[in-house]
């Protein structure tokens, strides 16, 4: 009798959590969807990561690092976790989400192999207000947020990937350089 009734008090402890991560994913999955051209592209995009929150920050040297999920055509298949080492004028903190689209199967392949990438960064982020550049091996990028409830982004695909954010809290400003580094587990 005790041994059922810790195996259902540990069920139920467990079934909000894994419904609550996938909420996460979902809600920011539609975010991007109903976001300008993040919508447009994430349509027809052979594959997509998506980052429900990404936390920086720095002072001089800075870091950011984010949990995500990998999907081809759809279908969820691994998780990704992304860290980053950033040095130069950077001050504050902020939390993002992050949606990297790839346009063929090459490029998804591209990516959960573990490419490395360098960036170039430029970014003022105010609470949920948020403007920025990039430019990398990867190509080049530009966005605005309004923040979760009024989100617009722009950009298109570079070398096959197109990466887009959305401002979610903080402040910080930077220009800084630095690179990125992508992980992948396979489901």
């Amino acid at each position: 009798m005790l041994k059922r009734l810790i195996l259902t008090l540990t069920i139920l402890l467990m079934l909000p959590t894994s419904v609550a991560l996938a909420d996460e994913y979902t809600a920011t999955l539609n975010l991007f969807k109903n976001a300008g051209e993040s919508s447009n592209l994430l349509h027809s995009a052979y594959g997509y990561a998506v980052f429900p929150k990404i936390g920086k920050a720095g002072v001089g040297i800075g870091g950011a690092h984010g949990k995500g999920r990998v999907y081809e055509k759809g279908k969820y298949i691994g998780d990704t976790s992304m860290t980053q080492l950033t040095v130069g004028l950077q001050l504050g903190g902020q939390v993002y989400s992050e949606l990297i689209l790839f346009q063929d199967e090459r490029s998804l392949k591209e990516f959960i192999n573990g490419n490395f990438e360098f960036g170039a960064d430029v970014n003022a982020i105010a609470i949920t207000a948020a403007a920025g550049a990039q430019a990398g091996t990867a190509g080049t990028s530009a966005n605005v947020s309004g923040g979760k409830k009024d989100a617009k982004t722009t950009g298109a695909y570079r070398k096959g990937m197109a990466v887009f954010t959305v401002a979610k809290g903080g402040l910080m400003y930077e220009a800084s350089v630095g690179g990125q580094k992508f992980s992948y587990k396979p489901r």
